[in-house]
């Protein structure tokens, strides 16, 4: 097959709407169209309520006009396929990018359309010139100079079919925004929920209603309360040295009283001990 696309190096989906003059049997008219688009003869383009208008140089001196158009979609097919793109990140990333995802068709096709024309007979066009055959080759100049506007700008094809790339991008942004704010409110509910059962009732924090183990309780006289010993008071003994290292001395009943300070606070643990022991059984 001849290649009539006016670049080597053709993005696939400019490629793809030229693929569709491939099809066209007049091989001799395309070789004439493609030369007028190299030539220069196609003088302007622009667009007009998505459909291409061009103005294009034949033989006479005034130019021909050339007008273009596909098959728009709806306002709710729109919603449909915006919504579509939304859910899918990488087809938003691209498109920003200026580059057409490669599986663009299934988004069209999920919501039962289709990018792309199918053949020469989706693309609705009209020529000035008196040729009556269609695509003449000033119309053909101009599919050629569309590819090339296709390979700079993916949005162009979707100008063609009703929306804007300021449109398109700007509904991308107010869906996926609306997700984020979705997805948010519900991880917050969901982590409130997760937290309320683990929550401490401050109001009861410091209050313990279950039973003490009673290894874990320990139970001592108060450092001021009177013992039997103090009753009693000191036993008179004479004083004698405690350490030799330090040369101190202390009295023989102050040493007496400490040993059975000692005895006494032990016993008296012992004791509370055995008494709730005792409760227990």
């Amino acid at each position: 097959m001849v290649d009539y696309s006016l670049e080597a190096n053709q993005e696939w989906w400019s490629q793809q709407w030229l693929d569709l003059l491939d099809k066209y049997r007049f091989k001799k008219r395309l070789e004439r169209a493609r030369n007028y688009a190299r030539q220069g003869n196609v003088l302007n383009i622009e667009f007009k309520d998505q459909k291409v208008l061009a103005q294009v140089q034949g033989t006479q001196p005034e130019p021909y006009t050339v007008s273009l158009w596909l098959d728009q979609f709806s306002d709710e097919e729109w919603n449909y396929i915006i919504e579509t793109l939304s859910q899918r990140a990488i087809f938003s990333a691209k498109l920003l990018a200026g580059e057409m995802p490669q599986d663009i068709e299934d988004v069209f096709a999920a919501n039962g359309l289709r990018l792309f024309p199918f053949s020469l007979d989706n693309v609705h066009s009209q020529c000035s010139c008196p040729d009556k055959a269609n695509p003449c080759k000033h119309i053909g100049a101009v599919y050629y100079m569309l590819g090339d506007r296709f390979s700079e700008d993916p949005f162009v094809l979707f100008q063609l079919r009703g929306r804007t790339q300021e449109q398109i991008i700007t509904t991308l942004r107010q869906l996926r925004g609306q997700n984020e704010e979705n997805i948010n409110v519900s991880n917050l509910e969901t982590k409130t929920v997760k937290s309320n059962p683990d929550s401490p009732n401050l109001n009861q924090f410091w209050n313990y209603t279950e039973q003490l183990d009673s290894a874990l309780v320990v139970i001592t006289p108060p450092p001021s309360s009177e013992t039997v010993l103090d009753v009693l008071g000191a036993i008179p003994l004479a004083s004698i040295a405690v350490t030799s290292a330090t040369r101190s001395t202390s009295s023989a009943s102050d040493l007496v009283m400490q040993y059975l300070e000692t005895i006494y606070k032990n016993v008296s643990q012992q004791a509370v001990l055995a008494a709730l022991n005792r409760e227990e059984t």
